[in-house]
């Protein structure tokens, strides 16, 4: 039997992909991934033969119907944990549409070819990776429980709370297996250097200027993404039929924090001088920019067992140290040649 997981050459769904296979042996995963700007095959480069052995990469659409039927068809799905998505607020700004089309027609799509196959194959499950930004922003105190009423501000966290209710329709209509986890910011290997940790890496490195939006007083609950794997991976196990989990890290940063963590330590690390504050440069702040995200994650720690093991201290320095070791890994994402990784090992397969 096999999970379908979509999004797996993004920053969460790779790392996911690498955790679950080494704790499941007996297991397979087909992986869908459409290769999107954030998408990077090279991502999963270092997968065992052994995992490899019950790794199938898949290049296409969550959209594409008929390709979701071809899968069902030739593979033992036993059930899909939904990662792909369009997730840069900054450009769901600029471009809207395209995260309306991937992020809710993308999931309802997915659901559907569930649903198709639900009784026939038992003991499936659904599970919708979502986030915190559908709760919208807190105040100086406080945190968003899996009660917490959906108040998105952006386009891009207004298409995940429409997909999140989407997935419950389909539950509470249908009475289908289906769970959704709120995340809050994740940071580690294979991010996307748009955001902002690996941003201000890459750009404290060479020396540019570190964009940091308003005041940079903005605060965000940081969560290590093996943490987060962890998580995902006990909700589809265990998770109760329809319910929500909050996964949270209990690591409250402001932004300008994390650049002068990120700062120091490369300073430490690399004994180069021109890396420093003065690289620091306060941009406008983002339209609609939520001041505070922050989870309270009670719900699966006391019905699953779970909680983040990673502290913020620790798992920056790790996050940085690989970014450190992989510096080539960022090259080829900047200029855009791990796209012919691709064309490279899956060219004739399209």
């Amino acid at each position: 039997m096999s999970i379908l997981v979509t999004g797996v050459a993004g920053f969460i769904g790779s790392n996911f992909v690498y955790y679950y296979l080494r704790k499941h042996k007996d297991k397979k995963i087909i992986g869908l991934d459409k290769l999107t700007y954030a998408g990077n095959l090279d991502n999963l480069s270092k997968l065992s033969e052994e995992e490899k052995n019950r790794f199938t990469f898949i290049k296409g659409d969550i959209n594409d119907i008929e390709l979701l039927e071809k899968i069902y068809q030739e593979n033992e799905i036993e059930g899909i944990i939904n990662f792909a998505a369009e997730s840069h607020v900054d450009r769901s700004i600029h471009d809207p549409q395209i995260f309306l089309k991937t992020n809710i027609l993308g999931t309802q799509t997915l659901l559907d070819i569930f649903k198709k196959y639900y009784d026939e194959r038992k003991n499936q499950k659904f599970l919708q990776v979502s986030t915190d930004e559908v709760y919208g922003a807190l105040g100086p105190t406080g945190y968003f429980t899996e009660k917490t009423p959906l108040d998105p501000h952006s386009p891009y966290s207004a298409s995940k709370a429409s997909a999140d209710l989407i997935v419950k329709a389909y539950h509470d209509t249908y009475g289908l297996n289906t769970n959704i986890t709120r995340c809050s910011n994740n940071y580690g290997p294979y991010q996307f250097p748009e955001k902002l940790i690996p941003l201000m890496i890459n750009n404290a490195l060479n020396h540019k200027e570190l964009p940091v939006y308003g005041d940079g007083k903005q605060i965000r609950d940081w969560l290590y993404v093996e943490d987060h794997c962890k998580a995902i991976d006990l909700v589809y196990e265990k998770g109760r039929s329809g319910e929500v989990y909050n996964i949270g890290g209990h690591n409250e940063k402001e932004n300008i924090e994390i650049v002068k963590t990120i700062i120091e330590y490369l300073q430490e690390k690399t004994k180069d001088e021109k890396i420093n504050e003065g690289l620091i440069k306060h941009v406008k702040d983002r339209l609609g920019h939520d001041r505070r995200y922050a989870i309270d994650p009670t719900k699966i720690k006391e019905e699953l067992g779970w909680e983040p093991e990673a502290r913020f201290e620790d798992g920056i320095k790790k996050t940085i140290d690989w970014y450190l070791e992989n510096q080539e890994w960022m090259k080829k994402v900047i200029t855009g040649e791990y796209m012919e990784f691709y064309e490279k090992n899956y060219g004739n397969e399209e």
